[in-house]
């Protein structure tokens, strides 16, 4: 016989990470006989990942996504399921992600794994996942007149003596720039000129192996924060460019890669 909460009360689960990039879910509910799942769906295509959920203490159900499971880049919804019901879309509980603000991972696998539990705006419980290989990982912006200083760590390949930073134009078909990147082992650092940009947005780019390695799109993931660009704001400043006064900054995107945004504004100058 399975005990559950009356459908009209959500199911809850509290979730735990480990400094491994695994994920632990405890789901409010009692299983006496039959079969139950954590079901996590992928918004965007068909994608399931079904774990198995266990009793645990005081009655509850447990179940465990580790770090070694993959999980394809992209937004997972969370439901639970249990016997023969409908699934049924779980709600947050507790969320303990301490183990990720302080996470460095190895990167000897080639790959970053990053999972981060978080509430939908209607208040449901699911999971961003990101999977980079290679990847790079933003660190100190420093913001000057005109100059955005971007520091980081590459996880996963090494950085060679032709690496390069690339800015490219998202929407206009205008030529990348260059940017040289001073390095220290895994460490890179690079200047972006916003002068140098025309108006619209770009998107910072890293070549550790120079133009015949791969591409890796600058990025900060390894945190407890799922979406930051509604929690990261950074300063924008103005600058006189050959072509007319502009506004530029850097801001995450809803993926959380790194970006800078550049817009026109009106000439106040008087001839």
């Amino acid at each position: 016989m399975t005990t559950l909460a009356p459908q009209s009360t959500p199911l809850r689960a509290d979730c735990i990470a480990d400094s491994a990039g695994g994920l632990t879910f405890d789901v409010a509910a009692a299983c006496d006989s039959g079969a139950a799942l954590l079901v996590l769906r992928r918004r965007s295509g068909h994608d399931e990942v079904c774990l198995p959920l266990t009793p645990a203490a005081d009655g509850r159900l447990r179940a465990a996504l580790p770090s070694i499971v993959g999980l394809p880049e992209g937004r997972w919804d969370a439901y639970a399921r249990v016997d023969a019901e409908e699934p049924r879309r779980l709600v947050p509980g507790a969320t303990d992600l301490r183990s990720l603000a302080a996470r460095t991972p190895s990167g000897s696998r080639g790959h970053v794994a990053v999972r981060i539990p978080y509430a939908t705006r209607q208040g449901n419980l699911s999971v961003r996942s990101w999977l980079r290989a290679p990847h790079a990982e933003v660190g100190e912006l420093r913001i000057g007149q005109g100059v955005l200083t971007v520091t980081g760590r590459v996880y996963g390949i090494g950085l060679g003596p032709r690496a390069y930073a690339e800015v490219r134009g998202r929407h206009a078909s205008v030529p990348a720039r260059r940017s040289e990147v001073l390095t220290d082992r895994a460490e890179f650092r690079f200047k972006v000129v916003y002068g140098a940009l025309e108006p619209g947005v770009w998107d910072l780019w890293l070549r550790p192996a120079g133009e015949t390695g791969p591409a890796v799109r600058i990025a900060r993931l390894l945190d407890d924060v799922a979406d930051k660009k509604p929690v990261f704001t950074c300063p924008r400043v103005r600058v006189d460019a050959s072509y007319g006064p502009v506004e530029a900054g850097p801001y995450y995107t809803r993926d959380n890669d790194l970006s800078v945004s550049v817009t026109a504004v009106p000439n106040t100058g008087h001839p």
